[in-house]
């Protein structure tokens, strides 16, 4: 098991930024401004960041954005998309290297390394992903003013010893309309990760809730009948198969914390060398000597969960444009790979 501080900086790390909130207005309710209402109903709201909610098209009713002064009617629907963004003392620009996949005066895609942190946070003060980005655009704009840096950020998150794509908004609109794609599931997600065991099928699709732990609440597990968590749903393919160990593709439709982790555990197949999730022994093979020996070389190599979110697709924000990249494998991953694909010849020859 991770010693408590390292698991409070994985936790850190979660999927899903924003949080959405849906009323449906009772049969007899008065008409009423939409900022008021919701006032109302949400607790520690102030009426400026509700406006500036509605502003930005973070409040939705039947679907549609509406402004401030929009007076509210029996069984109306209202989504309601809250960013849990830092305060702007929080972000401290700092000069740590960034591979830029692509930007523009909209967005970024950004390539994480391995143990980069996505978001400051409790036991993360800085040194992340997003001081990072703030110390990029302040060079590219001196003048800029560093109250505004926490304007742009993230729409979703991947874990800190999770490498590959992900995606920041430059602006509130941006933000908001990427944030819209996530929670409409039209957001095209691709990992690749090396798991324990063999599959009997070759693809298949794993639907269970994704909560916290009763017990353990600083770890997530699967709830098959829904009695807890939230709705997850993960389509996997197998791409490669090594006996022990098999190398598959994972597409998301939700956005859970620890959703593939947790979900391949569910199944049988925690991720190679995930400590969190089982997958940090041997779960799969003999206890002999040399596949033991084995077994820690490979774990040697790749010091983490082996999951790489590879390729990221969605509608640009502004342009309305079809937007797809992809990420190669960092070296830890493919040299893991590489070396179980000759054990697994070598295997087969004996």
């Amino acid at each position: 098991m991770p010693a408590p501080g390292e698991m409070e900086e994985e936790l850190s790390e979660s999927e899903s930024l924003y949080e959405k909130l849906s009323i449906v207005v009772t049969k007899g309710q008065e008409p009423l401004r939409i900022d008021k209402f919701l006032m109302s109903r949400i607790e520690g709201a102030t009426r400026n960041k509700i406006q500036q909610a509605i502003e930005n098209d973070l409040v939705l009713v039947n679907d549609k954005p509406v402004k401030s002064n929009y007076k509210i009617k029996p069984h109306d629907r209202i989504i309601i998309f809250d960013s849990n963004s830092p305060e702007s003392s929080e972000i401290i620009p700092q000069d740590i290297p960034l591979k830029i996949v692509y930007e523009d005066d909209d967005l970024f895609v950004i390539d994480k390394p391995v143990g980069m942190v996505a978001h400051p946070g409790s036991g993360n003060p800085d040194k992340t992903l997003i001081n990072a980005v703030a110390w990029h655009l302040k060079q590219n704009n001196p003048t800029i003013d560093e109250s505004i840096l926490p304007r742009f950020g993230l729409v979703h998150r991947i874990d800190k010893n999770t490498s590959g794509l992900i995606v920041l908004a430059k602006t509130q609109k941006a933000m908001s309309d990427l944030a819209k794609q996530f929670f409409n599931h039209t957001v095209y997600r691709r990992y690749v990760a090396l798991v324990w065991g063999d599959f009997e099928e070759d693809e298949g699709t794993i639907i269970a809730h994704v909560g916290r732990h009763q017990r353990f609440r600083k770890l997530f597990t699967a709830y098959p009948d829904g009695e807890y968590g939230k709705d997850a749903i993960t389509h996997y393919k197998v791409l490669e198969r090594f006996n022990y160990v098999t190398l598959v593709e994972c597409r998301l439709e939700t956005g859970r914390t620890h959703q593939i982790r947790v979900h391949m555990q569910y199944i049988g197949h925690p991720l190679f060398n995930d400590e969190f999730y089982g997958g940090d022994r041997i779960v799969k093979g003999t206890v002999y000597t040399k596949y033991k020996q084995f077994v820690d070389n490979c774990f040697a190599i790749c010091p983490r969960h082996a999951l790489h979110a590879k390729e990221l697709g969605f509608i640009h924000p502004v342009t309305r444009k079809e937007m797809m990249f992809s990420s190669e494998l960092p070296d830890d991953m493919q040299q893991l790979i590489d070396k179980w694909r000759k054990y697994s010849q070598f295997k087969s020859l004996e």
